[in-house]
């Protein structure tokens, strides 16, 4: 993609969770953790970035030392910020322990810059703007949760034929009222052109069974297209007219930390180098250039997952 092409594309806009996560290190004075920028739709802001697609990020960061280091890593990855308002709240703080080596997390999110966003913060979307990604445990907590989703519901009623595309990245740890969570999460997905769940989340979603058939469920509430990933095999593809799978490269995990929203960022990025970051032209796309756009997502995902923490790739990287 030449820097003509990029000025001249359809921006992305992500919204939905920038935190700290605060990672546990061991130091020779005992354990510490090390705070690094994070955020499900923040790291998958980062990964469209890095993988030359215009992304713009909204949501709210704070004017502590927190909220500078999250716009630095913004910058640095060239995405936009500029929706975003200094807040006088804290940054969100996500403290990640292992547990038999299984992951625990202590959110502290009380007041936060982010979890307070109203509908009055909503800001008027740029004309460029051409697709919009939601999801992430922003969905679950209010009053951000209402907002995102009012947001959604505009972007979607607003006739200029603009993509959606939603990961909820379902966090059942940190669900509190799951019937109005399951609620919104179906509506959502109503209003979506692409839904993307990890192989847990579907299962969650819709209960146990064949995966066609979970991801039939999740067709039947509106999406054109249902994306689900399976960790190191691969990932699948389900459409009304066709179904498929690509199957992972092998490498050597260092951290899954991230996966799952380079992913996201990775198709998205395909669809852009293929003007298809539009609805209608989803909708014709083949089997192949779907196919093609998931491989191409899984390839990057592929790469994050080498690397300590959410790192993911620069679109040189793909080559």
């Amino acid at each position: 993609m030449t820097s003509a092409d990029k000025t001249a594309a359809p921006a992305l806009l992500c919204v939905g969770e920038a935190l700290i996560d605060m990672v546990p290190r061991q130091t020779p004075e005992g354990q510490a953790f090390l705070p690094l920028p994070g955020g499900a739709v923040f790291n998958t802001a980062i990964a469209a970035g890095r993988l030359g697609v215009p992304t713009l990020f909204w949501y709210g960061l704070s004017t502590d030392m927190f909220g500078d280091r999250l716009r630095a890593a913004l910058a640095d990855a060239g995405v936009d910020a500029r929706l975003c308002r200094p807040a006088d709240r804290p940054s969100t703080l996500a403290f990640v322990t292992l547990v038999e080596g299984q992951a625990r997390y202590l959110f502290l999110d009380e007041n936060t810059a982010g979890r307070m966003l109203t509908t009055a913060d909503i800001p008027e979307v740029p004309a460029e703007v051409g697709a919009l990604f939601i999801g992430g445990i922003s969905l679950v907590v209010e009053p951000v949760g209402a907002t995102i989703e009012i947001m959604a519901a505009r972007f979607a009623a607003d006739g200029r034929g603009r993509l959606i595309m939603i990961d909820p990245n379902i966090r059942p740890g940190f669900i509190r009222d799951e019937a109005a969570y399951r609620a919104r999460i179906r509506r959502l997905i109503g209003v979506s052109h692409v839904v993307k769940l990890s192989d847990e989340d579907l299962a969650w979603l819709v209960g146990s069974g064949e995966i066609a058939a979970q991801a039939a469920e999740v067709l039947a509430l509106g999406p054109r297209l249902v994306l689900v990933t399976a960790g190191g095999q691969g990932a699948h593809a389900f459409a009304a007219g066709f179904t498929g799978h690509v199957a992972a490269p092998a490498v050597k995990v260092a951290d899954t930390v991230g996966a799952g929203d380079t992913f996201n960022a990775g198709f998205l990025a395909a669809l852009a180098e293929r003007d298809a970051l539009a609805p209608d032209a989803l909708a014709r796309l083949d089997r192949d250039a779907v196919l093609a756009a998931l491989d191409f997502a899984v390839r990057a995902a592929a790469i994050s997952v080498t690397r300590v923490g959410a790192d993911p790739p620069w679109r040189r990287e793909l080559a």
